[in-house]
Protein backbone atom coordinates (compact mmCIF):
# COMPACT_ATOMS: atom_id res chain seq x y z
CA UNK A 1 0.00 0.00 0.00
CA UNK A 2 1.50 3.15 -1.05
CA UNK A 3 -0.51 6.47 0.79
CA UNK A 4 1.99 9.06 -0.46
CA UNK A 5 0.67 8.42 -4.07
CA UNK A 6 -2.14 10.73 -3.35
CA UNK A 7 -0.27 14.28 -2.23
CA UNK A 8 -3.60 16.55 -3.07
CA UNK A 9 -5.91 14.09 -0.58
CA UNK A 10 -2.64 14.32 1.98
CA UNK A 11 -2.58 17.58 1.44
CA UNK A 12 -6.40 17.88 2.46
CA UNK A 13 -6.65 15.99 5.47
CA UNK A 14 -3.85 18.18 6.73
CA UNK A 15 -5.65 20.59 6.40
CA UNK A 16 -8.54 19.09 6.97
CA UNK A 17 -7.61 18.08 10.59
CA UNK A 18 -5.55 21.03 11.49
CA UNK A 19 -8.60 23.00 11.09
CA UNK A 20 -10.19 21.15 14.16
CA UNK A 21 -7.48 20.40 16.18
CA UNK A 22 -7.66 21.90 19.60
CA UNK A 23 -4.01 22.52 21.98
CA UNK A 24 -4.83 22.03 25.33
CA UNK A 25 -1.95 23.21 27.60
CA UNK A 26 -0.75 21.66 30.83
CA UNK A 27 -3.30 18.90 30.23
CA UNK A 28 -3.42 15.92 31.72
CA UNK A 29 -0.46 17.36 33.55
CA UNK A 30 1.75 20.91 33.44
CA UNK A 31 4.31 21.27 31.11
CA UNK A 32 2.06 19.06 28.39
CA UNK A 33 0.24 20.43 25.29
CA UNK A 34 -2.60 18.25 24.43
CA UNK A 35 -3.54 18.11 20.88
CA UNK A 36 -7.38 17.85 21.18
CA UNK A 37 -9.48 15.70 18.15
CA UNK A 38 -12.48 15.59 19.37
CA UNK A 39 -13.60 18.88 17.78
CA UNK A 40 -13.12 17.02 14.49
CA UNK A 41 -15.22 14.17 15.40
CA UNK A 42 -18.12 16.44 17.26
CA UNK A 43 -17.87 18.25 13.48
CA UNK A 44 -20.01 16.09 11.57
CA UNK A 45 -19.48 17.33 7.81
CA UNK A 46 -15.70 17.39 8.97
CA UNK A 47 -15.85 13.87 10.21
CA UNK A 48 -17.21 12.74 7.06
CA UNK A 49 -14.73 14.67 4.95
CA UNK A 50 -12.15 12.83 7.04
CA UNK A 51 -13.55 9.59 6.77
CA UNK A 52 -13.86 10.33 2.72
CA UNK A 53 -10.59 11.73 1.75
CA UNK A 54 -8.92 8.55 4.76
CA UNK A 55 -10.91 6.12 2.17
CA UNK A 56 -9.34 8.08 -0.98
CA UNK A 57 -5.90 7.86 0.63
CA UNK A 58 -6.25 3.72 1.37
CA UNK A 59 -8.02 2.91 -1.94
CA UNK A 60 -8.86 -0.58 -2.27
CA UNK A 61 -5.52 -2.16 -0.77
CA UNK A 62 -6.90 -3.45 2.74
CA UNK A 63 -9.08 -6.53 3.20
CA UNK A 64 -9.56 -4.75 6.92
CA UNK A 65 -9.21 -2.35 8.78
CA UNK A 66 -8.16 -2.71 12.66
CA UNK A 67 -8.62 0.11 15.48
CA UNK A 68 -6.80 0.93 18.10
CA UNK A 69 -8.59 1.30 21.26
CA UNK A 70 -9.86 3.07 22.12
CA UNK A 71 -10.16 6.53 19.69
CA UNK A 72 -8.86 4.16 16.76
CA UNK A 73 -12.48 2.37 16.41
CA UNK A 74 -14.04 6.07 16.33
CA UNK A 75 -11.49 5.84 13.14
CA UNK A 76 -12.01 2.23 11.80
CA UNK A 77 -15.34 2.01 12.05
CA UNK A 78 -16.24 5.01 9.36
CA UNK A 79 -13.34 4.15 7.28
CA UNK A 80 -13.76 0.24 7.10
CA UNK A 81 -17.73 0.76 6.10
CA UNK A 82 -16.50 3.78 3.61
CA UNK A 83 -13.65 0.74 2.34
CA UNK A 84 -16.09 -1.83 2.39
CA UNK A 85 -14.23 -3.99 4.65
CA UNK A 86 -14.38 -5.86 7.77
CA UNK A 87 -12.88 -3.99 11.31
CA UNK A 88 -10.85 -5.12 13.90
CA UNK A 89 -11.13 -4.50 17.76
CA UNK A 90 -7.12 -4.64 19.06
CA UNK A 91 -8.29 -4.30 22.58
CA UNK A 92 -6.94 -3.75 26.09
CA UNK A 93 -6.33 -7.02 28.25
CA UNK A 94 -9.54 -8.76 29.15
CA UNK A 95 -11.94 -6.38 27.05
CA UNK A 96 -12.42 -9.43 24.71
CA UNK A 97 -14.16 -12.45 25.24
CA UNK A 98 -11.92 -15.54 24.51
CA UNK A 99 -9.77 -16.95 22.78
CA UNK A 100 -7.33 -14.34 21.98
CA UNK A 101 -4.13 -13.56 20.89
CA UNK A 102 -1.89 -10.97 23.36
CA UNK A 103 1.41 -8.90 23.22
CA UNK A 104 2.73 -7.28 25.99
CA UNK A 105 4.40 -3.96 25.14
CA UNK A 106 6.63 -1.82 27.82
CA UNK A 107 4.92 1.24 29.23
CA UNK A 108 7.30 3.97 30.86
CA UNK A 109 6.81 2.21 33.62
CA UNK A 110 5.66 -1.24 33.75
CA UNK A 111 4.05 -3.19 30.79
CA UNK A 112 0.71 -3.29 29.07
CA UNK A 113 -1.04 -5.87 27.35
CA UNK A 114 -3.21 -5.55 24.01
CA UNK A 115 -5.09 -8.48 22.24
CA UNK A 116 -7.35 -9.50 19.06
CA UNK A 117 -9.98 -12.45 18.38
CA UNK A 118 -7.64 -14.42 16.30
CA UNK A 119 -10.38 -15.72 13.86
CA UNK A 120 -11.26 -11.89 13.54
CA UNK A 121 -8.18 -12.03 10.68
CA UNK A 122 -7.95 -14.27 7.78
CA UNK A 123 -4.90 -15.84 6.38
CA UNK A 124 -3.34 -13.23 4.52
CA UNK A 125 -5.88 -10.25 4.91
CA UNK A 126 -4.12 -7.31 4.32
CA UNK A 127 -4.69 -4.99 7.61
CA UNK A 128 -4.34 -1.19 7.74
CA UNK A 129 -3.87 -0.34 11.49
CA UNK A 130 -5.42 2.69 12.62
CA UNK A 131 -5.01 5.29 15.70
CA UNK A 132 -5.66 8.65 16.82
CA UNK A 133 -2.07 9.30 17.87
CA UNK A 134 1.55 8.12 17.48
CA UNK A 135 3.89 8.76 20.24
CA UNK A 136 5.81 5.94 21.80
CA UNK A 137 5.29 3.02 19.16
CA UNK A 138 4.43 0.44 21.88
CA UNK A 139 0.57 -0.07 21.28
CA UNK A 140 0.82 0.35 17.43
CA UNK A 141 3.90 -2.32 17.40
CA UNK A 142 2.00 -4.54 19.67
CA UNK A 143 -0.97 -4.25 17.23
CA UNK A 144 1.22 -5.52 14.18
CA UNK A 145 2.37 -8.33 16.23
CA UNK A 146 -1.03 -9.40 17.15
CA UNK A 147 -2.26 -8.52 13.39
CA UNK A 148 0.84 -11.15 11.83
CA UNK A 149 0.41 -13.58 14.66
CA UNK A 150 -3.78 -14.23 13.70
CA UNK A 151 -2.26 -14.80 10.33
CA UNK A 152 -2.71 -11.00 8.54
CA UNK A 153 -0.51 -9.36 6.81
CA UNK A 154 0.58 -5.87 7.79
CA UNK A 155 -1.04 -3.25 4.65
CA UNK A 156 0.32 -0.25 6.99
CA UNK A 157 0.00 1.70 10.01
CA UNK A 158 -2.06 5.06 9.59
CA UNK A 159 -2.32 7.97 12.62
CA UNK A 160 -3.60 11.40 12.73
CA UNK A 161 -1.07 13.06 14.58
CA UNK A 162 2.50 11.40 15.70
CA UNK A 163 4.80 12.95 18.37
CA UNK A 164 8.16 13.00 16.59
CA UNK A 165 10.03 13.64 19.77
CA UNK A 166 8.97 10.33 21.22
CA UNK A 167 10.56 8.61 18.28
CA UNK A 168 7.34 5.90 18.15
CA UNK A 169 7.68 5.64 14.74
CA UNK A 170 11.28 3.93 15.03
CA UNK A 171 9.48 0.70 16.83
CA UNK A 172 7.58 0.23 13.45
CA UNK A 173 10.68 0.21 11.19
CA UNK A 174 10.40 -1.94 8.08
CA UNK A 175 6.61 -1.07 7.97
CA UNK A 176 4.92 2.15 6.20
CA UNK A 177 3.69 4.85 8.41
CA UNK A 178 1.49 7.39 7.38
CA UNK A 179 1.01 10.54 9.57
CA UNK A 180 -1.62 13.17 8.69
CA UNK A 181 0.30 15.86 11.05
CA UNK A 182 3.26 15.39 12.63
CA UNK A 183 4.81 17.65 15.97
Amino acid sequence: MSLLIRPKVAQELEELVRGNLREIQDFPEPGVLFRDITPLLANGPAFRRLTTLLARLVGDDVDAVAGLESRGFVLAAPLANALEVGMLTVRKAGKLPGPVLGVDYALEYGTARMEIRPDSVHEGDRVLIIDDVLATGGTARAAIELVEKAGGVVAGVMVLLELEELKGREKLEGYEVHSILKF
